[in-house]
């Protein structure tokens, strides 16, 4: 059993009816729903939860973080960064959706300036392609998928060579981008998938929701070991 923390900022939601009327129980209500399964057990957690729903206990119980934020990624303490950053690297998954890719997290973990990119809100489609058949994350999925409406990304994305990229994203008004990105940070594994503007229902899509499990299942830790570091005795001699 996988155990899995779905974060969402929350505030959309709340505070716009047009984002409401899509996700009127919250992005990570419709996250952990596509979640549902003898696979996973699910918790979820928002930014105005004391620690922001994640205390270190939350996190020492949480095997996957998912992770969307857009308009408050300031608002993320930073000594809750520090304690995320510190569960990754000690082998926790961590699965960074849509608006992600600016939050505090995603920017510290790749050392790069991640929120750099070409966007525009015009809900055009996207087409999704698979660039990695044999990935555990594109298992299910054919050699594309198309989002009927969502808001476009475009390169150049500032981030670090993904060490394995599964999806790259083509869109009608000329664009691509690296839309599912892989590293391994520490002992743990990180997914940043594109897909999910607050206003278009994209995490109802079977596909979608597809990707969602399969990241999940490939980002969960596959050991629980430490690895030794630090003053040691010789092996041999």
């Amino acid at each position: 059993m996988i155990r899995v923390t779905v974060w969402n900022e929350y505030r959309h939601e709340l505070e716009t009816e047009e984002v409401r009327a899509v996700y009127p129980e919250g992005i990570h209500s419709a996250v952990s729903k596509a979640l549902d399964g003898p696979e996973f057990t699910v918790r979820t957690a928002t930014l105005d939860m004391p620690e922001h729903g994640l205390t270190r206990q939350v996190l020492d119980d949480t095997d996957v973080l998912f992770w969307w934020g857009h308009m408050a990624h300031q608002e993320v303490q930073d000594g809750i960064v520090e304690r995320v950053l510190e569960r990754v690297l000690d082998g926790m998954g961590l699965v960074c959706l849509h608006s992600a890719h600016a939050s505090k997290v995603m920017r510290r973990l790749l050392g790069t300036r991640s929120d750099r990119l070409r966007w525009r809100e015009d809900a055009e489609r996207s087409r999704l392609w698979v660039l990695e058949p044999s990935h555990p994350i594109a298992a299910g999925i054919g050699d594309y998928f198309e989002v009927p409406r969502d808001e476009t990304y475009g390169e150049h994305f500032e981030i670090a060579a993904p060490d394995e990229l599964v999806f790259v994203t083509w869109c009608p008004g000329g664009e691509v981008f690296r839309s599912g990105c892989c590293w391994r940070r520490g002992q743990g594994r990180i997914f940043y998938f594109q897909p999910g503007h607050e206003t278009f229902p994209v995490y109802y899509q079977p596909e979608v929701k597809l990707v969602l499990r399969n990241a999940a299942m490939w980002a969960a830790p596959t050991s629980t070991r430490t690895p030794f570091t630090g003053h040691c005795v010789k092996i041999e001699g």
